[in-house]
This record gives C-alpha cells, sequence and structure tokens, in this order.
C-alpha cells in the first residue's frame, strides 16, 4: 500500500477515487485571476501530485478564467487512465475579477464545451453546478433550470455526472429529482461546521462530501487547540486540520491546493497521521468556541 493509499478511497460517480486529492485553484493568479506567477511550478506541482498517486482533481474553467485547465492540460495531457477531474459551471469572471453568476442555458452549454477544449477532453467525468444565490455561502433558490441544462448536456455524452456546490440540503433533494448527484461540494472545515448534519446524511446515501476552504480559504484556520495538537503529533496545524477531516467521515474527499511542490507534499503526508480520541475531542470543541 502506498501512503496516499492509506487515506482509504470513495467512488465518485462510476469511478473509485483515493479520499486525498487535489484542488487546482491555487494555480491562477492571484485572487485566482490571470496566470500563475510561476508556470513551471504549476506544472511541475500537477506531475509530481499524479506522480504520488494522486488520481482525484478538481478544476473549473472559471479559475483564471481558463488558467488552471489549460495548465493541466499541458502538465497532465494525455490523461492517466485512473484520474478523475471534477470541474464547476455557474459562474463567469468579470474583467475586474468579480464572480458572476452564469445559469442561462447558453452559458452553461459555453462553460462544458469551453471545459471539454481547455482540458482536451472529449467528456467531463464530473461536473459540478455551483449555486450563486449567494457568492458567500449557500442560499435557497431554484437550481431546476440549470440543473435541467447540465441534465440534457449529459444526455449528449459530455457529461458522466454531475454534482452540486455551495447549495442547502434542500436544494440537493430538489436536485435528485432531476439527475443523479453524485457529489456535493460546500464549505466545511475544522472551525466552519453548519454541514455536519448533511455530511451524515450524505455518507448514508453513500454520496461524495467535498469541503472547500478545508483550511480556511482566504483567512487560514488559527486556533491554540489546533496548534497544540499539532506540536504533540509533531505535524503542522493545517497537517492536523486535513487528518481531522479525514477522520470525519468516510465520504469526505479532500481536495487542498498549494502552487508549491513542498506544500503539496506536507498536505499529502497528511495520509500517515491518525489522531487519536483525545486530540479529536480537543478539535471538536474549535467550532463550539470552547477554545481559540
Amino acid at each position: 500500500m502506498s501512503n496516499l493509499e492509506k487515506s482509504g478511497i470513495f467512488t465518485l460517480g462510476d469511478r473509485t477515487v483515493l479520499r486525498l486529492g487535489y484542488g487546482a485553484m491555487q494555480l491562477a493568479g492571484k485572487g485566482v485571476f490571470g496566470p500563475p506567477r510561476d508556470g513551471a511550478e504549476a506544472i511541475a506541482v500537477l506531475r509530481e501530485a499524479v506522480e504520488s498517486g494522486v488520481n482525484h482533481i478538481d478544476t473549473s474553467d472559471f479559475y483564471g478564467p481558463h488558467v488552471t485547465n489549460q495548465i493541466i492540460r499541458d502538465a497532465l495531457h494525455p490523461y492517466r487512465d485512473d484520474l478523475v477531474i471534477v470541474t464547476k459551471v455557474g459562474a463567469t469572471r468579470g474583467t475586474d475579477a468579480s464572480w458572476n453568476p452564469a445559469f442561462s442555458r447558453e452559458a452553461l452549454a459555453q462553460a462544458i464545451h469551453d471545459n471539454l477544449t481547455n482540458l482536451g477532453l472529449d467528456v467531463i467525468d464530473v461536473v459540478n453546478l455551483r449555486a450563486m444565490f449567494d457568492v458567500h455561502g449557500p442560499a435557497e433558490g431554484s437550481l431546476e433550470e440549470p440543473l435541467t441544462v447540465l441534465a440534457d448536456l449529459q444526455r449528449q455524452g459530455l457529461i458522466k455526472h454531475i454534482g452540486l456546490s455551495n447549495v442547502t440540503a434542500r436544494q440537493i433533494a430538489d436536485g435528485r429529482k432531476i439527475t443523479e448527484i453524485v457529489c456535493v461540494q460546500n464549505q466545511y472545515n475544522l472551525a466552519h461546521r453548519q454541514d455536519d448534519a448533511l455530511i451524515e446524511q450524505l455518507a448514508a446515501q453513500g454520496t461524495a462530501y467535498v469541503p472547500f476552504f478545508p483550511l480556511g480559504g482566504f483567512s487560514p484556520l488559527q486556533s491554540s487547540a489546533l496548534s497544540d495538537v499539532a506540536v504533540s503529533l509533531g505535524a503542522t496545524p493545517m497537517q492536523v486540520a486535513l487528518a481531522w477531516l479525514l477522520q470525519r467521515a468516510p465520504n469526505i474527499l479532500l481536495i487542498p491546493g498549494t502552487s508549491s511542490r513542498a506544500h503539496l507534499r506536507e498536505n499529502l503526508a497528511v495520509a500517515d497521521i491518525t489522531l487519536p480520541a483525545d486530540a479529536i475531542e480537543k478539535l471538536d470543541s474549535i467550532a463550539s468556541g470552547e477554545t481559540i
């Protein structure tokens, strides 16, 4: 068993992936906009990730825009048979780097074709529809029209599976009436645990849950409890935060991102970390506000 295989496996659509994957968002420039500062390092990071065993890469053509998908193609095409690439649609980027909803039939169809072209694919393994009723978090609103469009493109053979991102439990239930939902991608980490009940529900249904901002996003996680556990285990705080997620539920798939090979190695080393019960109890106290 390789080190990465210790993270476990889970079924994503009709594919089996390791639970520790890679998120490509940070390969774009500052603010997920424009080209990377170091294009050669971005390519090297992707190649090392796959050579290390990563077989699940999360991306979107609105990262850059187009930048991360083009880097992925340059680095990895033709793709390994076991590599699963998951993308997102539902947003576009303004010239000012703003994030704007793109739910129309025309916009969604264009997004799928752009992803196919920039990734060099004939069909996409999984496409997540990113709800944009509130850019900062899930908010109620009907996804029937955009999901129907994606289901039509799925029937045309351009998409294998469909997931949802930034959504509520009601939107997931409503979405299942239109098409199978193979994964949910929401913000979730040690301190941001609004989806605790949802994760349990999805686990019972055999549906993958993919937390974005697993390390806090643009405001990295910081707490004395996290630091104390990290010191006791000889790990970094961010490694402990990722290890906690791996142990939180069997359906959680991790996609920590980085533009550095050194940081990539730190992230992948999480597969070797097992948190003892007392450490988990201490970390669980972070969300309740018992420790900071």
